[in-house]
């Protein structure tokens, strides 16, 4: 209910003048038109005219949706503005102003209205659970009860600027490839519609037979060129049925999570991206003054991997049965001995949230080395992948070509 709250609220045009006689006009997302007049008159606007803005279904398709990273730079700017002692509600205003993104400040504007309606910066941001989860929304909530919420938004901030980082370093690993994949088949699809029956009208005239490669690649273009369409309903079936099977299937989720741990060339990079992001959720929220448990708990979804979710739960269990955090992350052998060790020194000194920040800056430089090394190794095989397709496809074409010169 909350996410259709949040996506359905109205937005209120008005125009008015200010306190000092200037006069004012502009949006206000609300839950009502009541709510939008009393949030306005706090403002110290006298409204002349205000309405409800009817929604265009265009706009609407047509709208930017948010990303994660307008997020991390809408609470990096929130922190910002706290620490220079800008009031709360102020500084909605100045992050909504300086926003790009239309649907992300809407979102702010929505978030003020509820902070002036009364409720907790914590439940205003619950009202956007697909913007903002549970961690997010409790590591806020401690620093309103604390009295420590500009504190609590810096750590936030590091926190979702370091996960986006670490994000972005492995898309990066990622795309490269798989673009270099998609130009190779564009290309060879082109070749094979388009160029290799210029080469057959050429052979026909020959009246000699054909090398096989050669007759492989000819069958391969015909068949290509009469049936293409069956190729790109079949891709479209095959990528739609891939993303429906992992959008509602649990187990297709967890057979991927186990794959991309085994992954030939991937693994590592996998494998230390969850050490990294298990090391750095774990250290904001024990920071954060949230018990070990519910640190563990909210630290176990924040890996985004089966395979660590389990491991991590596991040792929630195991803490909560007062075993040490270093016993019970060694039980489940998936975690480096550095990590660990780390862990362990932190628990004797009194200082885990400072080992743990090390543990996760440690991994993250892991993964952009990895990143960096994954992408010169991929250089090198990525030509040879294209060198087959291409180089293949002439080699078919000119060996009849060869095979005359050989015969003349």
């Amino acid at each position: 209910m909350a996410v259709k709250k949040a996506q359905m609220m109205p937005t209120f045009s008005y125009e008015g003048v200010d306190r000092k006689g200037a006069k004012l006009k502009g949006e206000l997302p609300a839950r009502n038109m009541a709510l939008a007049k009393v949030t306005l008159r706090k403002q110290g606007i006298t409204i002349k005219t205000i309405r409800e803005k009817r929604k265009n279904i265009l706009e609407g398709l047509m709208k930017k949706k948010v990303s994660t990273l307008d997020i991390t730079i809408f609470t990096r700017q929130l922190a910002t503005m706290m620490k220079a002692g800008v009031p709360l509600v102020q500084s909605f205003e100045i992050v909504a102003e300086g926003l790009e993104n239309p649907s992300m400040r809407e979102v702010v504007l929505g978030i003020k209205g509820e902070v002036e309606g009364g409720n907790t910066f914590a439940g205003a941001l619950r009202k956007y659970p697909q913007y903002f989860d549970n961690l997010f929304c409790s590591l806020v909530e401690s620093g309103e009860q604390s009295g420590a919420l500009e504190t609590m938004l810096d750590r936030v901030a590091i926190y979702k600027e370091k996960s986006e980082l670490l994000k972005q370093k492995i898309k990066k690993a990622m795309k490269y490839p798989a673009a270099v994949i998609v130009v190779a088949l564009v290309v060879t699809i082109i070749l094979m519609v388009k160029v290799v029956p210029v080469f057959q009208n050429v052979f026909s005239s020959f009246g000699a037979d054909l090398p096989a490669f050669t007759k492989m690649v000819v069958n391969m273009s015909e068949w290509m060129q009469k049936y293409w369409f069956i190729l790109i309903i079949v891709i479209g079936v095959i990528i739609a049925c891939f993303l429906e099977a992992k959008k509602r299937s649990k187990k297709f989720r967890d057979f991927l999570d186990k794959a991309a741990l085994k992954a030939p060339i991937f693994g590592d990079l996998v494998y230390k991206a969850i050490i990294a992001r298990y090391s750095r959720t774990l250290a904001t929220t024990f920071a954060a003054g949230v018990p070990l448990i519910d640190a563990l708990e909210s630290t176990a979804g924040a890996t985004n991997n089966c395979v660590y979710e389990e491991a991590v739960l596991k040792i929630r269990d195991d803490v909560a049965t007062g075993q040490q955090l270093q016993f019970a992350m060694r039980v489940t052998n998936k975690f480096p001995s550095m990590a660990v060790q780390m862990v362990a020194i932190g628990e004797e000194s009194g200082a885990l949230d400072s080992m743990l920040d090390k543990v996760a800056t440690h991994f993250e430089n892991e993964v952009d080395n990895a990143v960096d090394g994954l992408t010169s190794m991929m250089e090198p095989l990525i030509m040879a992948v294209l060198g087959v397709l291409v180089g293949g496809l002439v080699i078919a074409m000119y060996l009849p070509i060869f095979q005359m010169g050989s015969v003349v």
